[in-house]
């Protein structure tokens, strides 16, 4: 995932099934439309077991960053790496990789962005 990272870079867990997930993609589309541009790219990782439920969604919500899916729902093997057991789990990762920060929300997400690209 390495050729992804930006100065700072979201690793993001959801699905399309997940109202909680997605209640939080209008705040998330809104922080990566401002700070894009700064640094921050984002990484979507679909726990969604359906292609086109997968995809209506990112449309839908106008996710406009890469995203990444094995299609396997709770085996996708980036949310086991990353020790993932509910959705949505936000990763901060600074420009090398390292996790700095996790499920932040809202503005609490936005500031910690801040902060980061800041350094």
């Amino acid at each position: 995932m390495k050729e992804s990272l930006g100065k700072v870079t979201i690793v993001d867990f959801w699905a399309s099934w997940c109202g909680p997930c997605r209640v939080e993609n209008p705040n998330v589309v809104a922080i990566y439309k401002d700070l894009h541009s700064k640094g921050l790219n984002i990484v979507g990782v679909s726990l969604d077991k359906d292609k086109s439920k997968w995809l209506e969604a990112i449309a839908k919500d106008k996710l406009t960053w890469t995203h990444v899916s094995n299609l396997k729902f709770w085996d996708e093997p980036i949310a086991r790496q990353y020790k993932v057991e509910s959705i949505p789990a936000t990763f901060i990762l600074d420009a090398s990789g390292t996790i700095v920060a996790k499920d932040l929300r809202g503005d609490a997400l936005r500031a910690k962005i801040v902060e980061l690209l800041a350094k």
